[in-house]
């Protein structure tokens, strides 16, 4: 997929990204150093972090893989730490680690629940406060993932739909209280994913066709597509809006909880 954006768009500012070591979070690291960013990855594998650095620099552009887990606020403060030192202040942060897996609330431990809360929710403040000492002076854009269970109810996921509407309020929470600082806060909402953790979670034995069905669109996404959608967000495209969340999915947030009858 071409980018619709100039190679250079991202030079000379510095990227954080949580969750980078795969799927849509790896994709948004490569697309960022693309377009001139130098990336900080932080995820809980290094070697995941060191293949997708190796091939940044091979392209000829510059990462760091610092292994961190997003629920462990000292790890990732020193992730920040490390990061803000090798390239500089950042003018971009992506909180993208996620965790999730389908359960109805009756059979749903304590621990489960919590969880996906500590990693989704907690994790996103986590990775924007750790990383807020470090904030460039002006012009900084921070990223968080959502999901379409933010706003639409949906079985089997009590656990991520209050993680994921927790998520959103904290991303215009934030959007007020450092909107002074120059910091702008928005959300981006993937609906299904292909070749992703989360897409494959949700795709039947049929391969995905009756999900597809459902969706307006009536396909899934993809990760190239999510990378430059969160590309334009760091862009001047975007530089009055904060606040937001963009709902990359397809009409999927517009069906709303009846999707899962798939």
């Amino acid at each position: 997929m071409a980018s619709a954006f100039q190679s250079n768009l991202l030079q000379g500012k510095t990227a954080l990204i949580t969750g980078a070591g795969s799927g849509i979070n790896k994709g948004i690291a490569l697309h960022f150093a693309r377009h001139g960013a130098k990336v900080v990855m932080v995820g809980r594998r290094q070697e995941k972090l060191d293949a997708t650095r190796t091939e940044i620099e091979a392209a000829g552009g510059q990462a760091l893989g610092c292994s961190a887990d997003v629920r462990d606020y000292a790890a990732l403060a020193a992730a920040a730490d490390q990061g803000a030192e090798a390239f500089g202040p950042y003018d971009i942060v992506v909180a993208g680690a996620a965790g999730n897996f389908i359960a109805p609330a009756a059979s749903l431990s304590a621990n489960g629940f919590g969880a996906v809360i500590d990693i989704d929710l907690k994790g996103t403040f986590n990775t924007f406060r750790a990383c807020s000492d470090h904030f460039a002076a002006a012009d900084v854009s921070l990223i968080a993932i959502s999901a379409p269970q933010a706003v639409n109810p949906m079985p089997f996921q009590s656990h991520a739909c209050s993680a994921k509407a927790g998520i959103e309020m904290l991303i215009k929470t934030l959007a007020i209280e450092w909107g002074p600082r120059g910091v702008r806060v928005n959300g981006l909402s993937p609906g299904y994913v292909e070749d992703t953790v989360g897409g494959n979670l949700f795709m039947s034995e049929d391969g995905g066709a009756t999900l597809k069905q459902r969706i307006p669109l009536q396909r899934v996404t993809n990760v190239p597509e999510m990378a430059e959608m969160a590309l334009m967000l760091c862009s001047p495209v975007s530089a009055y809006m904060t606040g937001h969340v963009i709902a990359l999915d397809g009409g999927v947030s517009l069906v709303g909880g009846g999707i899962w009858q798939s």
